[in-house]
């Protein structure tokens, strides 16, 4: 049993930690909004083999995405995913086909100001299906390379202005969008994810136990406390994201 559980290029060690890690991340997007992904692919890029993070990342954040969903069903803006899972689509096969990555140090520069304007700028007319569109291209592109993008798509949930459990279910709902998307590209790719699909399950079922308890965190918190969290959050990830920039721009 132990062995279908931990990949050979694994460990048991750090199987355990991701399984744990992997409902504590959970908790952290079901109560807050976002940053879970985050720091599960942070701790993944240290315990998984580099060609595995992102398949493997992609696929237990569809089951945690989806636990979400399930659970908060209600809330989902239905109307936003048609535009969104097309230009998800469209980023997906761009990702998949290209061999040329972005300056990394231009790229975190320009999705940290995206993100930052997106929080902070002035509310302009967001619903239009054209941005949901772009935002699904853009950020599906990118998580072909990078795996964690989900605070680009919860700028663009954000600037919808809907209540706490409308923005955690419609941006968990894109999200299992476009990791499923993502998974099958990589599928088609050549990835074998059989090796893996153990600790996968196992991380899944830790991930909606840290969901169920985000989600009681969250209906205690009101609209007006979880956006000023949300905006905190996503502020210091975008900082982040700013300073790695910039840090990349110097050595050069």
């Amino acid at each position: 049993m132990i062995e279908w559980l931990v990949p050979a290029d694994v460990g048991v060690t750090a199987s355990a930690a991701l399984i744990a890690l992997s409902a504590a991340t959970s908790f952290l997007t079901a109560a807050a909004g976002i940053g879970g992904g985050i720091v599960l692919i942070a701790v993944m890029a240290v315990l998984v083999p580099a060609h595995a993070l992102i398949p493997i990342h992609g696929v237990v954040q569809i089951g945690s995405n989806a636990g979400r969903a399930a659970i908060m069903i209600r809330g989902v803006e239905w109307k936003i995913l048609a535009p969104f899972c097309l230009g998800s689509l469209i980023g997906a096969a761009f990702g998949g086909l290209t061999a040329v990555q972005l300056p990394p140090a231009i790229l975190n520069i320009g999705l940290a100001c995206f993100i930052l304007w997106s929080v902070w700028g002035p509310a302009v007319a967001t619903q239009g299906r054209f941005k949901v569109l772009i935002t699904g291209i853009v950020s599906s592109f990118l998580t072909m390379f990078f795996g964690a993008t989900g605070t680009f798509v919860s700028a663009m949930v954000k600037s919808m202005r809907l209540g706490r459990l409308e923005h955690v279910a419609t941006h968990s709902t894109c999200m299992v969008a476009q990791h499923g998307i993502k998974v099958v590209a990589f599928g088609l790719l050549g990835f074998n994810y059989a090796p893996y699909a153990g600790l996968i399950v196992a991380m899944v079922l830790s991930g909606f136990l840290g969901t169920v308890i985000g989600k009681r965190v969250l209906v205690k918190m009101n609209d007006r406390t979880f956006h000023r969290v949300l905006a905190v959050l996503l502020s210091i990830l975008a900082l982040r994201l700013l300073y790695e920039g910039i840090a990349l721009l110097a050595i050069f």
